[in-house]
């Protein structure tokens, strides 16, 4: 036939060899003309069906009215229907192997009714319109060993309600509306990237959008996927990065979507010892198969290079990796070396990430695993590993949620959690991240999970994120914790913006922002965050003052910061520190500055080192450290960049 959509034995071939990156243009529903006749074209792979037709509002739902006359050698079946256009609701109506009867949403549909609506809706994506060429061009130099990132996690159905509904369900904003309404206010936090929750079609608004149905189709509680394309072209244009939380771990038994598909188990393992979540009542993927791994390569694709984000951040690595994960014997299969390793999942993450950030230079992968697997972000070639861009440092997240929400009598006795991580900061390279996940389900928010009396919590909070700039990685934070949200988020209500008229929020909040441009103001903060030469402890083992003092050093030796954190009530008025070399330290950052809520402030900024031994270093610098203070010193040392050192140390 020759037609723009017909699946061709050409296709047939590279989805056979999960290579056809494009998959989404050719299967799905897509508006064309035929012979000078309109309509949409449709075409779904399933290779198991005795019979397959489309149903829609434009026939009535008649299972008999647009009946598929036969598929291609890989299962492909293919129809045109003529005046079918873009607004109409289908189905596929399928006729299973074992004679069952299906009513299957689209897995290549584009755009899903609002729930509990279940049916695809035909929509044209060739329209879209984007003007964000100049971000794009700037992305394609994106350096994470070099440039900031930190990261604003958000939720878009629970960041801020409409205060107008005009009748929409839960007073959702639409894309359009957050990105207009977020974009200035993430900008000015000094972040530069938002990672979106929960975008691909999901049926329950409980699942935060990781039980997915339509894995192509931005969920429309929230707008159409032009509206979609809006709002990551907004962003775009205010330099704010689009991270996508995406899903490729498992899918939910919904009638209406993947499971058992044309009536036998087709994206899934048909063994439930593979395929199948004991504690999250979900199917998984069957990475093996090259027509499912291609499905969910061309899917990563379609939202990096079709919708232009940014980056993807995959959800549960590591319930991929391990056969065993989450199941008792006799509930899972060892793979052929008696192991529990999935073999076929590791092949599976080392194709998509070379392929991803091969094809689209400054596109970040992110894995958010939670074990000691090794070289997550190995290069795939070099070092056999994953190939991600970065991982999830939970580890760190741990121990610091554990240390911080230690009264303060007993942090002395836990002082290596405060320590450890800087041991294998450099193994993987890593976000450091204060998620979602932290503050849901009666672990309390960030703020709530402090010790003390109401303005010890925040005293603490702007010590902990203080830690977290200075530490070595990139950084993200979930919305609201950055003003001292004191409710666990619920998906259900806005974040308590109106916590913001109170003073000491609102002050958090200014603290807060000043600490994310300090990051990205100085390189030290960022452009050595996987170079073992951009850090260097001071004193790790103050441990009877739970006092910690660092370095993060810049590639040039010029503008080096000095960290001092007292981690206790106790102020110490004539606290000495040592330091590597002499000069002026400038105070640049006081976590306990009336103007950011705390009690002293210090009108000396600047102190010049003098040579008096401390902390076994040869210089010293004396001041006022405040209870709970967080002091940040802006000294130079050409001597200590670490370019130099680089290059001597290869000599």
């Amino acid at each position: 036939m020759g037609y723009e959509y017909e699946f061709t034995e050409m296709d047939q071939y590279y989805f056979g060899h999960a290579t056809h990156y494009d998959l989404y243009k050719k299967l799905g529903a897509h508006p064309t003309t035929v012979n000078g006749v309109e309509g949409t074209w449709f075409a779904v792979w399933a290779p198991n069906a005795k019979s397959v037709s489309v149903i829609g509002d434009f026939n009535g739902w008649d299972t008999e009215a647009n009946v598929i006359l036969g598929h291609d050698e890989i299962g492909v079946w293919q129809i045109f229907i003529p005046g079918v256009g873009p607004g109409a609701l289908y189905k596929y109506y399928i006729v299973g192997a074992l004679d069952q009867h299906l009513y299957k949403a689209d897995p290549f549909g584009n755009y899903a009714e609002f729930r509990p609506g279940t049916a695809s809706i035909v929509v044209d994506l060739s329209k879209l319109k984007w003007t964000d060429k100049a971000w794009m061009n700037k992305r394609s130099q994106f350096d994470l060993n070099k440039d900031p990132m930190i990261i604003y996690e958000a939720h878009i159905g629970s960041w801020m309600k409409h205060p107008e509904c005009d009748g929409r369900p839960e007073g959702f904003y639409t894309y359009r509306e957050f990105a207009e309404r977020a974009a200035d206010y993430i900008k000015d936090m000094g972040y530069t990237h938002i990672e979106l929750m929960g975008i691909a079609e999901h049926p329950f608004d409980g699942s935060w959008g990781y039980q997915v149905t339509g894995y192509f189709a931005p969920t429309s509680r929230y707008g159409t996927p032009e509206d979609f394309a809006y709002m990551v072209d907004y962003f775009h244009k205010k330099g704010i990065g689009v991270i996508l939380d995406w899903v490729p771990a498992h899918f939910p038994k919904d009638e209406c979507g993947l499971a058992e598909f044309d009536g036998y188990a087709l994206y899934e393992h048909g063994d439930p010892r593979k395929g199948e979540h004991p504690d999250w009542g979900t199917k998984i993927f069957n990475y093996g198969r090259p027509e499912v791994k291609n499905y969910l390569i061309a899917n990563a694709l379609f939202w990096v290079e079709f919708m232009h984000v940014d980056g993807i951040r995959v959800d549960a690595v590591a319930s991929m990796l391990y056969l065993d994960y989450g199941k008792r014997d006799g509930e899972w299969v060892a793979n052929k070396y008696g192991e529990n390793k999935n073999l076929e999942a590791i092949e599976f993450f080392k194709h998509l990430n070379t392929l991803i950030r091969g094809r689209n230079p400054g596109v970040v992968t992110i894995a958010e695993e939670s074990t000691a697997w090794p070289k997550v972000t190995g290069d795939v070639e070099k070092d056999n590993g994953l190939g991600f861009s970065l991982k999830w440092n939970m580890g760190w997240m741990n121990d610091f949620l554990e240390y911080m929400k230690l009264d303060p009598l007993f942090r002395k006795g836990n002082h290596y959690k405060m320590t450890f991580s800087t041991s294998y900061a450099y193994s993987e390279k890593y976000v450091l991240v204060l998620s979602h996940d932290e503050v849901v389900h009666l672990k309390c928010s960030m703020w709530s999970k402090m010790p003390g009396i109401y303005e010890d919590k925040f005293s603490n909070l702007k010590a902990g994120y203080t830690y977290m700039a200075g530490h070595p990685g990139k950084k993200l934070l979930f919305m609201g914790q950055e003003f001292g949200q004191q409710r666990e988020w619920s998906e259900e209500r806005e974040i308590d913006w109106f916590i913001l008229e109170t003073e000491l929020n609102r002050k958090l909040q200014d603290y807060v922002r000043d600490l994310w441009k300090l990051v990205q103001k100085y390189p030290a903060l960022h452009a050595t965050d996987y170079d073992p030469n951009g850090f260097q402890w001071i004193n790790a083992d103050d441990a009877d003052r739970s006092i910690y003092s660092f370095v993060r050093k810049s590639p040039d030796g010029k503008n080096n910061l000095l960290f001092v954190l007292n981690m206790t009530p106790m102020a110490r008025d004539d606290y000495r520190v040592g330091c590597f070399v002499p000069g002026k330290y400038r105070l640049i950052m006081n976590s306990m500055d009336p103007k950011y809520g705390g009690m002293t402030e210090i009108t000396k900024k600047t102190y010049t080192a003098k040579k008096e031994e401390c902390d076994n270093r040869p210089y010293s610098i004396g001041f006022p450290l405040p209870a709970y203070g967080a002091e940040i010193f802006l000294y130079d040392n050409p001597e200590e960049g670490t370019e130099k050192k680089t290059k001597s140390t290869k000599k």
